[in-house]
């Protein structure tokens, strides 16, 4: 086995997963993936019987502060994929689950490894938001036999992190909007989670336009809400990684590809404007992963503009 990745893999854990290998199959490398900021992930190369080799993911929750929730963000994601498996939604299949670390040596969850890579760079966006508005109306479609948990609204009006130099008037409406209860809404199947850096793609090397869904990851958040939390999580994400007209552009392609939003533009602005302002709250983390991703120019001051730019465009849109 090599040992780069491996050798930070405690024995009882690796124990584990050789228990879930098919006969005769055993882990030949191992290596930690980036871009997991609340667990350790590892893609572990299997050596099968007839000498070819299979991918899996082994995703660890190690740091203290997250171990003590990790129960219940294991049990949704691996009662996530088990019903995912049963639909035309490609994610990860689970192979095992150890959530209270009971025979590991951290909380853990084995899936199966998907192909393709996440895609951040502007080139082709106009390309790619069509096709994540078509696989976000598939997640949407979803009928689960068995609902999951009600979302769980992150942020409020005393917790934003209003900008350095930002539209004082329009964040101070911004907040305004999210001390009013929630809208009723009918519930959907969520994601919680779903924007560009949970999609995975396969992009031809010559032809980025032509670049393809190969699956969607990291479904510990799901849960049940409005489709316009997901819309809305998406859109500004986009706003901030390719610039705020893309969060606009996300809800429309939403809709063109057959998804339903909030009946209201009020209601619609609840939703869109609670999750620009939960993103406040995490500029300088998702920066910070964006620029080890390879985009540098995403300084934490330049997505703070953005998030100004796309907060400010949002209170003047005409209701």
């Amino acid at each position: 086995m090599d040992h780069h990745g491996a050798a930070a893999i405690d024995p009882s854990t690796l124990a584990w997963v050789s228990r879930h290998l098919e006969a005769g199959e055993r882990i030949v490398a191992a290596e930690a993936l980036r871009g997991g900021i609340t667990a350790d992930m590892r893609r572990l190369t299997v050596g099968t019987r007839d000498g070819a080799t299979r991918d899996l993911v082994l995703r660890s929750f190690v740091d203290p502060y997250y171990v003590e929730r990790a129960e219940d963000s294991l049990n949704r994601e691996a009662g996530a994929l088990t019903l995912l498996a049963a639909t035309g939604v490609r994610a990860p299949g689970l192979v095992a689950v150890d959530p209270t670390a009971a025979q590991c040596a951290y909380p853990s969850l084995l899936m199966t490894h998907l192909a393709g890579r996440t895609v951040l760079a502007d080139e082709a966006v106009e390309t790619r938001v069509p096709l994540l508005a078509r696989q976000l109306v598939a997640i949407h479609a979803v009928r689960p036999a068995e609902r999951p948990r009600q979302y769980v609204a992150l942020t409020t009006a005393d917790t934003v992190v209003v900008p350095q130099g930002a539209d004082a008037r329009a964040w101070a409406a911004a907040i305004d909007v999210i001390r009013k209860p929630a809208p009723r809404y009918e519930g959907r199947f969520l994601h919680r989670d779903f924007q560009p850096g949970n999609v995975l793609f396969d992009v031809p090397p010559s032809r980025p336009a032509d670049a393809r869904i190969t699956g969607v990851v990291d479904w510990a958040a799901a849960s049940w809400g409005p489709a316009d939390l997901d819309v809305a999580h998406c859109a500004v994400t986009l706003a901030l990684l390719h610039g705020p007209a893309w969060g606009q552009r996300f809800a429309e392609a939403y809709e063109e590809a057959g998804g339903e939003l909030a009946a209201t533009a009020s209601e619609r602005l609840y939703w869109r404007v609670r999750d620009a302002l939960a993103s406040s709250e995490e500029v300088q983390q998702v920066a910070r992963a964006w620029r080890e991703a390879g985009r540098t120019d995403l300084t934490a001051r330049a997505v703070e503009e953005r998030l100004d730019a796309y907060v400010t465009g949002l209170m003047e849109a005409p209701g």
